[in-house]
């Protein structure tokens, strides 16, 4: 069974989006069919991956209103083993509509069963809100990442996120875990950055990952491209940076991954030329072997 990983927080501008999207590039470079699910009405996730506007592709709204399934919803991307379920500004009806409907709580993670098979990972971008749309991916996921700013009320809001937890799974998920906090848009020379990192450390010892996330202007320039950060620039810090993290990730997974993958993990149509061979030799010089999987989509 695939994991599923929601990319939440309840804060804006923390750079959520950027990590759900350059995370699940990061898995699939490294031979990981992976699925990024935008619950997000802003779509920025599906842009940032290449898709254009189009209001008649079916995306998640159809998919929590139970119109269309996930496999209908699938969309691929450049990279090969990376899919997505775009999003769509309709999402934003869908708190409405599903208040009375029937298991509200439930639409996303009874969609999303019938692949967790197929993907060895599913990162749910959520928005930015503790809403019904946020709720639908807790209660989907097995564990949560938060990305946080070494700010301080980055550290007053997080205590909301993790409220939120505890009662989806005294209620409705008790198997959601936290899979990590991650720092983004980090300059760890300020004595402010420090002394958050040190609180937080203090506070989820081994969950605050070991890998932040800089300030790093090819990720901010990438998203315009269409493009994850490893096709964009794979030697730019911020996307080494993610590279790290899904190899962090990827270790503490149940002792699954033991197959040496082939050396060709960026070998996607579009892909190809220098900068996907230096993604090649970045990815695979990182990330550590993953089993064989079904490459068909």
């Amino acid at each position: 069974m695939g994991s599923v990983i929601a990319v939440a927080n309840q804060k804006g501008g923390v750079g959520k989006t950027t990590t759900a999207i350059n995370l699940a590039s990061s898995f699939a470079a490294a031979e990981v069919n992976t699925l990024l699910v935008d619950c997000d009405p802003q779509s920025n996730a599906s842009s940032g991956l290449g898709l254009v506007k189009d209001p008649e592709r079916i995306n998640t709204y159809h998919l929590l209103m139970g119109a269309a399934s996930a496999e209908e919803s699938l969309q691929a991307t450049e990279l090969e083993q990376l899919w997505i379920i775009p999003s769509h500004k309709n999402l934003i009806g869908a708190n409405l509509e599903l208040v009375e409907g029937e298991r509200r709580e439930f639409r996303l993670r009874d969609a999303l069963e019938p692949l967790r098979e197929r993907f060895q990972f599913i990162v749910v971008d959520c928005p930015p809100a503790l809403d019904l749309l946020t709720v639908n991916a807790l209660v989907a996921a097995d564990s949560v990442l938060i990305p946080m700013q070494a700010e301080y009320f980055a550290l007053e809001g997080i205590s909301e996120l993790l409220d939120t937890v505890e009662r989806i799974r005294a209620g409705l998920n008790p198997e959601l875990s936290i899979e990590g906090v991650v720092l983004t848009m980090l300059d760890d020379r300020t004595s402010l950055a420090k002394q958050v990192m040190a609180e937080l450390k203090n506070y989820f010892g081994e969950k605050l990952c070991a890998t932040s996330i800089p300030r790093n202007i090819r990720l901010a320039e990438a998203p315009s491209h269409g493009k994850p950060a490893l096709l964009y620039d794979v030697r730019s810090r911020g996307a080494e940076s993610y590279i790290r993290l899904a190899k962090e990730i990827i270790e503490r997974q149940p002792a699954a991954f033991t197959h040496q993958p082939s050396v060709e993990p960026l070998s996607a149509e579009g892909a190809e030329g220098p900068r996907a061979e230096a993604a090649r030799e970045a990815v695979v010089e990182e990330v550590p072997p993953v089993p064989e999987m079904d490459k068909t989509a």
